[in-house]
């Protein structure tokens, strides 16, 4: 191979990490802390990923009844020394919390019962993963919104 074509592969390859061999695009990040785990998202590529945002859902799944549950905790936003890229830690749930409806006759069921407060969401980016560290026993799930393609103008007054 030529010179010119060792360059122009090397350039290609290097912000993809796609070309590297399978598990090294998680080299970067650290590895989990005792009691935790690295949870990871591989998001396919997409038209226009501008357009999309990707929502963690993080949660235990329990028993519960008609109540409104939820967790506390703290997802802090952190990034790999040297290399930019971002990654997200939970070090621990509180909880579960809930309203205090009474509930007659009514059975508890399996679900869900999430980190509270408003939804992470961030940005949608197929060439990395998004990763998640948690404790061993924390459910990491994920949902995809995407934009309209309508635009609006504003009012101006």
């Amino acid at each position: 191979m030529s010179d010119l074509k060792q360059i122009a592969t090397l350039i290609a390859c290097a912000p993809l990490l796609a070309c590297a061999s399978p598990g090294t695009e998680l080299a970067p990040y650290p590895p989990a802390e005792a009691g935790h785990v690295r949870q990871i998202i591989q998001l396919e590529p997409r038209d226009d990923e501008a357009s999309y945002k990707v929502e963690l859902i993080i949660g235990k799944e329990l028993e519960v009844d008609c109540n409104h549950h939820w967790f506390g905790g703290q997802l802090q936003e952190k990034t790999v020394s040297g290399w930019g890229y971002d990654y997200y830690q939970l070090d621990k749930l509180t909880g579960p919390m809930g309203t205090l409806m009474d509930c007659p006759g009514q059975a508890k069921k399996k679900a869900l019962v999430t980190l509270g407060g408003d939804p992470t969401l961030v940005r949608y980016n197929s060439k990395l993963p998004i990763v998640v560290y948690t404790p061993r026993d924390v459910q990491v799930s994920y949902r995809i919104w995407s934009a309209a393609q309508e635009t609006r103008k504003a009012d101006q007054r």
